[in-house]
């Protein structure tokens, strides 16, 4: 029994897995031999005018989206309260604003 696993699991490997190299079987096809194709050669063009010029970083703005002002970063903050507010209000918990267009709420 131990012959015939072995005998199998070493077909299914020359299968899978073919020889390649200089322990190719005598009885395999010869490489084909590879013909490199020719590189092209472009002429470099050393033009430079003035709207192709590289951008200095003295020109250009710093602009970092993550980077928020103190304006943005409170308007953010009371959305978050609101959405919250809101999200607390669907599940039947009463968090909402105390002030509600400038009228306080008692309840």
């Amino acid at each position: 029994m131990l012959n015939t696993i072995v005998r199998l699991s070493e077909a299914l490997l020359l299968r899978l897995l073919p020889a390649h190299g200089r322990h190719r079987p005598a009885d395999a096809p010869p490489a084909v031999p590879q013909v490199e194709a020719p590189t092209l050669v472009l002429p470099r063009v050393r033009r430079m005018r003035p709207d192709l010029m590289p951008l200095r970083g003295e020109d250009s703005p710093l602009v970092r989206p993550y980077v928020l002002t103190t304006q943005e970063r409170q308007e953010r903050w009371l959305q978050r309260g609101r959405r919250r507010a809101l999200w607390f209000a669907v599940h039947g918990i009463d968090a909402g604003p105390r002030w509600i267009h400038g009228v306080e709420v008692t309840g």
